[in-house]
């Protein structure tokens, strides 16, 4: 073989290589498949063809779908399919627990996959480092780890900035983004689920510069019927979860809405609690508060009648603490029941909803303590009774949903973020289901509870212990986010 034959070969294997790679930039569906062996389904290749078409796209999505999975093969993608040292991605995300054992696991394992399969990527990786040589190609962090003014410095002609879990982003950091992305070849790809209609990710999705990509349960493989592997079917959302989401939190629920149906769920008008503002209320988990902050320790009880659970609620000062929820019918056991959860949490007042068997389950208590086996003042609230304030609310029960439901959510203060997921999505959902009219007198009238369980399909029996924990003459008023 001479050497014109082998020069030859080498430009006709250039020009193969070439025509792969412009390939495999057209069409990121074709590059994922045959560089990872991984199938994306059809909103997935729509988001990829996204980000490779329009410099910002915005993807609301319920839950199950692969959002921090499909950005992991983006910054591969992105990474790969670009000029060495040409490129850079930078990813954030609220908590460092996002950013580090979510998305850059995910982009952690693209990384091994290619390798496995003998078409390892350039470079090296740690827990959330890309690193060409010395360079950084890219990272991730959360807000606290830098000053969003520090996004300035990234300059590159590729860039792409991802935004996980965007709703719980602050409008600085993307204001940050849009600095570094702006140019003709930047993107930037803000992915979440829609909780929360206050922040910066719900303007975007509301239309103008972003293209907008909304994902239900009923747009996925499971649901419609689009051939996927096995193995990625049993990764996506089920009919299972979203039985269980109906159920658990009913169809009209701001959890249901934001995630089975990848929608924005909207602040009532005539809700007494807002949404946006009640999803605000979760301090950042770096920042700790003061000890004399957590003080005093309360529970609120509101008790199970008709086949209800009877729920106790612990606030340590302004922040909202752990519930115990039971069902007994026995009255002896449900306060032996309270009994062990005021001596768990040393709380020191109990106060109960004393409508009904109320009124014998506060004597229980209090006989309880006069015999030593607790030490906390016990208090019954009768919520029918006259408000405190007679010409602004038409009973206690009105008072208490807006002075302390309300009032509290708008100030920003008591704190959520110390809470499980579910816990916290319960709570939500309740505290935003009563609505309120005013009366002939001008007076607000928050609507009764077996109104509330007839329109949602439960009772708020979760909220209403809440609100009485924080029931007090000196509700905190501390407001501790900008």
């Amino acid at each position: 073989m001479n050497a014109l034959t082998l020069a030859a070969g080498r430009l006709e294997d250039q020009a193969e290589e070439a025509a792969v790679a412009e390939q495999y930039i057209d069409d990121p569906g074709l590059w994922a498949l045959e560089k990872l062996g991984t199938h994306l389904w059809s909103k997935q290749v729509q988001i990829a063809e996204s980000v490779r078409d329009h410099r910002q796209t915005a993807v609301q999505s319920c839950h199950g779908v692969g959002k921090s999975f499909l950005a992991a093969q983006l910054v591969a993608w992105w990474l790969d399919i670009h000029p060495p040292g040409e490129a850079r991605v930078v990813t954030t995300a609220p908590t460092g627990d996002q950013v580090k054992a979510i998305l850059w696991s995910e982009i952690n394992g693209a990384f091994a996959k290619a390798e496995s399969r003998g078409r390892p990527f350039l470079g090296r990786i740690n827990e959330t480092d890309w690193k060409l040589g010395k360079r950084l190609i890219a990272f991730g962090r959360k807000p606290s780890d830098y000053n969003p003014h520090a996004f300035q410095g990234i300059h590159a002609k590729y860039v792409l900035v991802i935004l996980d879990e965007a709703c719980g982003i602050n409008k600085q950091f993307w204001t940050a983004a849009r600095a570094i992305a702006t140019g003709e070849h930047c993107r930037i790809l803000a992915v979440g689920n829609p909780d929360d209609p206050g922040t910066e990710f719900a303007r975007v999705c509301s239309g103008g510069r972003w293209n907008t990509i909304k994902i239900s349960a009923f747009d996925t493989p499971n649901f419609t019927g689009e051939e996927v592997p096995d193995e990625l079917r049993e990764m996506l959302v089920s009919h299972a979860y979203v039985e269980e989401m109906r159920l658990e939190y009913g169809e009209e629920s701001p959890t249901y809405i934001s995630k089975v149906l990848g929608e924005f769920p909207l602040d009532a008008e005539d809700g007494v609690v807002r949404l946006s503002k009640v999803r605000a209320c979760c301090r950042p988990r770096d920042v700790p508060w003061a000890p004399e902050q957590l003080v005093p320790v309360e529970l609120g009880v509101d008790l199970g009648a008709g086949g209800d659970e009877t729920c106790i609620r612990e606030r340590r000062g302004v922040v909202v603490g752990r519930e115990w929820r039971f069902r007994e019918r026995d009255p002896k056991r449900t306060a032996a029941r309270i009994v062990e959860a005021i001596n768990e949490s040393q709380a020191e007042v109990v106060k109960v909803d004393a409508i009904g068997i109320g009124w014998g389950m506060v004597g229980m208590l209090q006989e309880k303590q006069s015999q030593g086996l607790h030490r906390a003042h016990v208090v019954g609230v009768n919520v029918s009774e006259s408000s405190t304030r007679p010409d602004r609310f038409k009973n206690l029960r009105s008072q208490i949903w807006w002075e302390i439901g309300r009032q509290l959510s708008e100030d920003q203060a008591w704190d959520m973020s110390g809470l499980e997921e579910s816990d916290r999505e319960r709570l939500v959902s309740q505290l935003t289901a009563p609505k309120y009219t005013t009366d002939s007198a001008g007076r607000t009238v928050v609507e009764p509870k077996d109104e509330t369980k007839k329109r949602i399909g439960r009772s708020p029996d979760n909220a209403d212990a809440l609100l009485l924990a924080f029931y007090s003459a000196g509700v905190p008023r501390m407001r501790w986010l900008p």
